[in-house]
């Protein structure tokens, strides 16, 4: 088969369209040399005849379905333009992919739409990977570039271009990030922040708005970033090219000046900016010119604010960068010079001398402002040694000003250039490499081009050929890695042009030869081109148009240029006056004298060597703009060529700024411009298909005959080729790969769908066979089953004749007895109804007479209980006055009995003489308010008697009443009918009076029903509404909860960031103390001061103030303030003590010290009158609710006493008089106890011999404890902690140097050393920190030190006084240990966070390799299909000597060891359960986000196969987690987004139905990583299909009904770290017998006690 074979029916081609550039078409017919014409149908419908003259005509093939979307050009099988534009087109509209590799090259096309790839979790995951691995992206080529350096320690330099608006700055910005990031993770410093810093800077002052760019870069620089041999930055430098000066004068239609001047005007109303005079845009004339003041969607204040921030990071002072500005606006004022012509023929010009804008840039630069004027005016000549003043015409002075402002603004860019590099040099060591980022202009040809296009071209010429011989090179290289017999590609080579440009009376020389002639003009030079270059020797890449004498056309490599020469010749010699440059000199601000003044030392070389001391003077630049360009080109190139270049081709899809549009004809002419195409033709030139034995032997074992292992596949190929492909010139076999030439891989794709065919027909045809059988089979199986259903269904006729004769006879039977059974029925109902009612007749007589049994019995048990009742009462009231007298009687006695305790105060007037004014007020007071009591007491005697004698005459005369009434004799039965007759009046008025109260009651009753109907009802409601409210304050709590949980996480997680952040900074100022000590001892020994060498030295852990411990946070200071120290030094030893008892009395009851006296005695006196006071206030105050509670129920029960004998006004009198009578009592019995109290108290307080503090509490006395003198403490540590090794200290128990620690701190506590039990505590502290940082890359003694410093901080926490109250069970400790505890707790975060970045160290590199790429499913995929191009140089692939060196060093074994190493470490050390459930929930995370991220950037993974292994993978590690019962705390699920992405690969992915499982089974995806799986699904075999984009976009639809957070972000954060919380678990009471400490540890001089 030939390639001629491949245009048959079906097959698609590539047809030229003039809008479209090229449409696609299907053959309706086979190709056949003897036609002229071929028949296509088009892509929308029509049929067209392709004229055809020779097969040399036939239109391009497409490539197949297979390699639609392939992220590499050069792994496509057709290799032309339509085919490069249409996966161009393919990846950018239906993928959203806006990269794409071209072999070495990167195209990336603008999106014009900020998109979610550029974050730190992208870089993240693109750090550490092959660039063949990963999707394209710029961090692919940063990421190959950085590598390539720290392996191969070469330079290397990424060249960006393309044209104004494709997107070069920003792809700068993001390489520069990324080596921001990845050179400084390790060691971070200001290095990185100042590169970065760089960007807005160099935005502001190079960058402007033109039509086609918002943004657009007006110079092209290289900026070269310095790494030391760790890999770190430590330096940067800048070079700028060609900076558009011409803009600062004059501006296109719809363009704008460089951003600086914008944002100054903008900021002109702040305060700084006053001084600068300015004023909106629209007022000056270099902002105007082009129309356009503001950009949408920019803020020109805010773009201030950032480069100000930026000129601050990189150490601009406040006073340049304000000399910087007042230069800018000066600028802007010399525009608005008014210069006005004067004289007949306008010869002359003039400037009014009050001119405003001429004041103000004066003043702002510091000039003589009539000098600049005449200057500006009038030109020097030097005729004849003599010099003369001549005047010059209004356009000359004109022409003066703008080169003037031109002039400044460079020398301008120039300073701020050299001022970025002075701050990104490296200080402290040279660079071992660098990597250079080349941000250029690209290609340009416009309506008019001018000096800068020109320049411009020629650059892209020089980097264009620089491109073609280095691809050229890489072509070559490889085929003689592989050893091929290969003929020279022929490549198209640009010198030709070059030569043109540059070489001998070229262009740049012509140009150059016409500035030097004292009258040369643009149109003498053109003449001289057309001489040299058309009429004496024509060349093929130079031009003359047909209808113009002024222009010149330049065939580029690109495209033909036509160049119009007005203008060449003044911005090649970019004039400036001397005498004006002499003004600036003089300026009394010195950045401009700076500025000038080096201008001028850099001239003079150059003056002394051109022209001679006779000629005239150089007023002039002598180096001209294209000579200076030509130089720094050269260097460029030079440095460019001592680097491995690395290209990023940057395109614009259209010209609207539209997002995600499209325009294929723009794209193709960058396309062709920046030489993405030539690298097509190059390796399409050669062997552009490349397959290793193995990937062949794979794809294509269905054509090879023969041998069918794998390890035979290189003689399969070589045997089976050269029958697949007759010609031999179209395949070549290297000694790993075999090379196709273009088209031949499609022609072996061809033969294989066609033997496929072949082996589906022969499937086909065994199948139907197969399928006829089973058909004649079960018709002979039917046949035989219907003859056998008819057989049975007469014999079933027969058999129902049979029994209906026999249920004719039952039925007859059946109704004979129902007839009976009917009549016995009824009258059995007869009999039983008859016997009922006669029986309910007698019961109902029986239960009368119950019921009135019962009621008679019912009102005497109520009457005899109404008598119970009445004589109980009685009883209990008299009992209740018998008591009030007893307890009256108690109270009585204790009163005597406390005055009898208060008079005595002699003794308290002997111990306190301070006290005996107080204590004899207060006796009196006693005395005169026990009279009164006394005075009282006979008053309420009196009273009581009188009130006794009142009762006992009021008892007499009920009685006596009582027994007249019962003497009365009875009244005469006989009554006269005038009584009869009232008293049967009385009885009807009494009756009517029962009626109407019997009705009123009714009436209340009703009432009170529907009351009590309303009350249940309200009841009801009000229980519901508690209850609803009950729910909704619930649902409240809970929310709150939620939410405060969270932020707890939140700020747990932050304070946990900043103790890592604190650890890291520690650790790195440790390593700079060491550097700096190093650097002394390097330098030589030098003689130190004696207070130096006292300062310098660190303290030792034991030897701590005891007064002034440090604090142990890390986010305290950990040394004492000086001037704490100075005034503990000079205090006397009475101020350093620990204060006197009275003293500490007085912080107990919060008495502050306010009073200062003389005496000592009288002090005392007036401190313990205070504490006196202060605690007879509390003491009331704790009292209060007591008394108000008892008195309430001595006012109950007097009442209840006197209620049953008194009448109510006496009641109510007799109890006012003796609520007020206890009132007075019991204030005088408060006042006396307190008195009492303070008569016990203060002698305790004020008299240290007889007693102890309060505030001290006596030592418990504890045994089984260590004691460890404090001579001892510092061997303790060192033999305990700092020189434990890890042989000795894993066979140890767990916990063992905690639980040693604790019980010497608990021994000093216990015999009232506090201080030594607060210093050893510390210097422990000091020590276990020191003792991580010597194992901070050993797992087991991590875990240790962690396990010791949370058993540690339970056992403190265990004994505090406040846990101890809480459990009683413990003696608490006396020392004050927070400090201790709270630098514990960090310890503890500091250890954690130290144990998972061990294990993050050693889970990086190989978690990837191990759950994406490693085949733990043998055979899975061995045919999974086609391998991609490889765009590694040679060596370049790390992973396959880590292969070569570990055999199954990534694979899941592998992170199962290293899983099964810390859960062992852990385990060994006996840490928590929950500890460790937090732990190993981080590493899933990190090993569910890492693959997860890589997934989303391989398009090689997202395939079916691929995601059986990864699900195979992930199910080990659940399986491992479940095992070791670590899955519950939340480790499992922190892998559901890797679970649920190999889900959404192994899912069906047709119909609407599989969408909607899609989304129903992927709730912890995002939609962008739902629909980003989805775009890279690629199949990896035939009897997979691709992802259609209709399906894509019903996905799409079902996910907008979801609701999602702010944002979510395309890869998931590989740095984000859980917050961490230590379960407390009360340890085990300690006792010294416990512990078996062996002898390695060298501690025996600790003894029991």
């Amino acid at each position: 088969m030939t390639s001629l074979d491949l245009y048959s029916k079906g097959a698609t081609v590539w047809l030229p369209d003039p809008d479209a550039v090229w449409v696609s078409g299907l053959l309706l017919q086979d190709y056949s040399p003897v036609e002229k014409h071929l028949l296509l149908e088009l892509s929308d419908g029509r049929e067209a005849r392709y004229p055809v003259g020779s097969p040399s005509d036939l239109p391009p093939l497409a490539n197949p379905d297979i390699l639609e979307g392939e992220n590499d050009l050069t792994a496509l099988s057709f290799l032309h333009e339509p085919a490069v534009l249409h996966n161009l087109r393919v990846r950018f509209l239906d993928y959203s992919s806006i990269y794409t590799y071209c072999g070495i090259v990167l195209v990336a096309i603008n999106p014009y739409e900020q998109l979610p790839i550029y974050g730190e979790e992208v870089i993240d995951a693109y750090s550490g990977q092959d660039a063949a691995d990963m999707e394209p992206h710029i961090f692919s080529v940063a990421e190959e570039a950085y590598r390539t350096m720290t392996r191969e320690e070469n330079n290397q330099s990424i060249i960006i271009s393309g044209e104004s608006g494709s997107g070069k700055t920003v792809s700068a910005k993001f390489t520069m990030r990324y080596f921001a990031v990845v050179g400084g993770a390790s060691q971070q410093t200001t290095v990185e922040e100042r590169v970065l810093a760089s960007n807005p800077i160099m935005e502001s002052i190079g960058n402007a708005k033109t039509t086609r760019n918002d943004n657009s870069s007006r110079f092209g620089k290289y900026i070269e970033i310095g790494f030391g041999r760790n890999g770190d930055i430590i330096g940067a430098n800048m070079r700028t090219y060609l900076l558009e000066k011409s803009r600062v004068v004059f501006q296109a239609s719809a363009e704008r000046n460089y951003h600086i001047f914008y944002q100054l005007c903008a900021s002109r109303d702040l305060p700084e900016m006053r001084s600068l005079k300015l004023d909106a845009p629209e007022r000056f004339r270099y902002t105007s010119r082009g129309g356009e003041m503001h950009i949408p969607g920019t803020d020109d204040l805010l773009d201030l604010e950032r480069t100000c921030n930026a000129l601050t990071v990189l150490g601009v002072l406040p006073d340049q960068r304000t000399e910087l500005f007042r230069i800018l606006a000066a600028v802007l004022h010399l525009g608005n010079v008014d210069i006005q012509a004067s004289g007949r023929t306008s010869e002359r010009s003039y400037i009014d001398a009050d001119d405003r804008a001429l004041a103000v840039f004066s003043k702002l630069l510091g000039v003589e402002g009539p000098q600049v004027a005449h200057w500006l005016c009038h030109r020097r000549l030097a005729v004849g040694g003599e010099a003369l003043v001549k005047p010059v015409s209004g356009q000359q002075a004109l022409e003066a000003r703008d080169a003037l402002a031109k002039h400044i603004y460079g020398q301008l860019f120039t300073w701020t250039v050299r001022r970025l590099n002075s701050a990104l040099r490296a200080h402290r060591e040279p660079a071992r490499s660098f990597i250079g980022v080349l941000d250029i202009y690209g290609f340009e040809t416009f309506d008019r081009n001018s000096f800068e296009q020109f320049c411009i071209n020629y650059a892209n010429e020089k980097l264009q050929q620089q491109f073609n011989r280095h691809v050229f090179h890489l072509e070559q290289e490889e085929y003689v890695r592989e050893e091929l017999s290969w003929s020279r590609i022929e490549f198209s080579d640009n010198q030709q042009c070059l030569n043109l440009l540059e070489g001998q009376l070229g262009v740049f020389d012509l140009l150059d030869e016409e500035c030097r002639m004292p009258k040369g003009s643009d149109e003498s030079w053109v003449l001289k081109l057309y001489d040299q270059h058309l009429s004496s020797k024509r060349h093929p890449h130079f031009q003359k148009p047909r209808m113009s004498n002024g222009a010149f056309v330049i065939l580029h490599f690109a495209d033909a240029v036509q160049y119009e020469c007005d203008g060449f010749l003044g911005k090649n010699r970019d004039t400036v006056f001397e005498e004006l440059v002499n003004v600036l000199k003089a300026s009394q601000s010195e950045l401009v004298a700076e500025l000038f003044q080096q201008q001028g030392d850099a001239s003079s070389a150059a003056e002394d060597r051109s022209i001679g001391s006779g000629r005239r003077a150089a007023r002039e630049h002598k180096l001209t703009v294209g000579s200076q360009f030509r130089r720094s080109l050269q260097m460029l190139m030079d440095a460019l060529d001592g680097t491995t270049p690395h290209y990023v081709r940057c395109i614009k899809p259209n010209d609207l700024k539209e997002a995600f549009t499209f325009d294929p004809r723009r794209t193709v002419q960058q396309l062709r411009a920046c030489g993405v195409l030539e690298t097509i033709r190059i390796s399409a030139a050669g062997f552009p298909s490349r397959w290793t034995y193995e990937e062949f032997f794979s794809r294509y074992r269905l054509l090879l005959r023969g041998l069918r292992g794998q390890e035979h596949a290189g003689a399969s190929c070589r045997q089976a080729l050269p029958g697949l492909i007759p010609d031999p010139d179209q395949y070549c076999f290297g000694k790993t790969k075999v090379f196709f030439r273009a088209g031949q891989v499609a022609l072996l794709e061809r033969l294989r769908a066609e033997r496929l065919r072949v082996a589906a027909v022969i499937v086909q045809s065994r199948v139907r066979g197969w399928l006829a059988r089973i058909r004649h089979s079960r018709i002979r199986r039917a046949t035989v089953t219907v003859q056998r259903y008819c057989r049975g269904a007469a014999a079933r006729r027969l058999a129902l004749t049979l029994r209906y004769t026999k249920a004719a006879l039952v039925i007859q039977k059946t109704h004979r007895m129902v007839v009976v059974r009917q009549m016995f029925l009824t009258l059995r109902q007869a009999a039983v109804t008859i016997q009922a009612f006669t029986r309910g007749t007698s019961a109902r007589f029986r239960y009368r007479l119950l019921v009135a049994e019962r009621a008679a019995v019912l009102l005497q048990a109520r009457v005899r209980a109404w008598l119970a009742r009445r004589t109980y009462r009685r009883v209990r009231a008299a009992v209740v006055f018998t008591q009030c007298c007893a307890r009256r009687r108690a109270a009585r006695r204790a009163l005597m009995k406390l005055k009898t305790e208060a008079r005595s105060v002699e003794k308290f007037r002997e111990l306190n003489k301070g006290m005996e004014v107080k204590l004899m007020q207060l006796q009196l007071r006693a005395d005169q308010e026990a009279r009164e009591a006394a005075a009282l007491k006979e008053t309420l005697h009196a009273e009581r008697l009188a009130a006794s004698a009142e009762l006992e005459a009021l008892r007499a005369t009920v009685q006596k009443l009582g027994s007249q009434k019962r003497e009365k004799p009875r009244p005469c039965t006989v009554t006269s009918e005038k009584e009869a007759e009232k008293r049967r009046r009385a009885e009807e008025k009494a009756a009517q009076e029962i009626l109407q109260l019997t009705q009123e009651l009714q009436v209340l009753q009703r009432e009170k029903d529907g009351f009590d109907k309303e009350r249940e009802d309200l009841s009801t409601r009000l229980l519901e509404q508690e209850k609803a409210q009950e729910e909704c304050v619930h649902r409240a709590v809970t929310q709150e909860t939620a939410a405060l949980r969270t932020e707890l996480d939140e700020e747990r997680r932050k304070y946990q960031g900043l103790l890592r952040e604190f650890t890291r900074l520690e650790q790195r100022y440790d390593n700079l103390r060491e550097m700096s000590l190093l650097t002394e001892r390097t330098a030589g020994h030098r003689r130190t001061d004696s207070t130096c060498s006292l300062s310098s030295e660190p303290p030792s852990p034991t030897l701590l103030s005891p007064q002034f411990p440090g604090p142990l946070s890390p986010f305290r200071s950990a040394s004492p303030d000086p001037e704490e120290v100075r005034r503990v030094g000079v205090a006397p030893p009475s101020a350093r003590g620990a204060g006197t008892p009275m003293d500490q009395l007085m912080e107990t009851t919060d008495v502050a010290r306010d009073v200062k006296m003389k005496g000592e005695d009288l002090a005392h006196a007036y401190d313990a009158v205070r504490v006196a006071n202060k605690f007879l206030e509390s003491q009331l105050r704790d009292q209060c609710a007591q008394r108000e509670e008892e008195l309430e129920a001595l006012r109950g029960q007097l009442g209840r006493a006197i209620a049953a004998s008194c009448p109510a006004e006496q009641q109510q009198e007799l109890l006012e008089a003796r609520e007020q009578e206890c009132v007075r009592l019991r204030r005088e019995l408060k006042e006396l106890r307190n008195t009492v109290s303070l008569r016990r108290l203060v002698p305790q307080g004020v008299n240290p011999e007889t007693s102890s503090c309060p505030s001290r509490a006596t030592p418990a006395t504890v045994s089984g404890l260590l004691e460890c003198r404090k001579g001892d403490d510092a061997k303790l540590l060192k033999n305990l902690i700092t020189d434990l090794r890890a042989d000795g200290a894993l066979p140890l128990p767990p916990g063992l140097p905690a639980s040693v620690l604790f019980l010497c701190v608990r021994q000093a506590d216990c015999s009232g050393d506090q201080t030594h039990a607060r210093a050893l505590c510390a210097a422990a502290v000091t020590a276990v920190k020191a003792a991580l940082k010597k194992h901070s890359s050993d797992v087991d003694m991590t875990a240790l030190w962690l396990k010791n410093a949370c058993l540690l901080h339970d056992l403190l926490t265990q004994h505090s006084p406040k846990q101890s109250l809480n459990s009683g069970e413990v003696v608490p400790l006396a020392s004050d240990l927070g400090d201790s505890m709270r630098a514990l707790s960090d310890l503890r975060i500091q250890a954690y966070q130290q144990l998972l970045s061990v294990a993050e160290r050693r889970l990086q590199n190989i978690i990837v390799p191990a759950l994406l790429e490693s085949e733990n499913i043998t055979g899975l995929s061995g045919s999974a299909g086609k391998p991609g191009p490889s765009r590694k140089r040679a060596g370049s692939d790390p992973r396959a000597a880590a292969a070569a060196a570990g055999g199954d060093a990534r694979t899941m074994s592998a992170v199962l060891r290293e899983l099964g190493a810390l859960h062992a470490a852990l385990s060994r050390q006996d840490l928590p359960p929950a500890l460790m459930e937090q732990a190993f929930s981080q590493l899933s995370y990190l090993i569910s986000a890492s693959a997860f991220n890589s997934l989303l950037l391989r398009k090689d993974m997202c395939c079916w196969s691929r995601g059986m292994q990864i699900r195979y993978n992930v199910s080990l590690l659940e399986e491992w987690l479940r095992g070791r019962g670590l899955q519950a705390g939340g480790a499992a699920a922190a892998l559901e987004h890797l679970i649920q992405a190999v889900q959404l690969l192994q899912a069906g992915k047709k119909s609407d139905r599989d969408a909607q499982a899609l989304v129903q089974s992927c709730t912890a995806l995002s939609s962008q990583q739902i629909v980003k799986i989805l775009t890279l699904y690629t199949p990896q075999s035939d009897l997979e299909e691709r992802v259609s984009l209709n399906f894509i976009r019903t996905v799409q639809g079902h996910l907008k009904g979801r609701s999602e957070g702010p944002t979510p972000q395309l890869l998931m954060d590989v740095r984000r770290v859980f917050p961490v919380t230590f379960p407390y678990s009360p340890p085990a009471v300690l006792h010294a017998e416990q512990l078996v400490i062996p002898e390695s540890l060298r501690i025996s001089f600790l003894r029991r006690v």
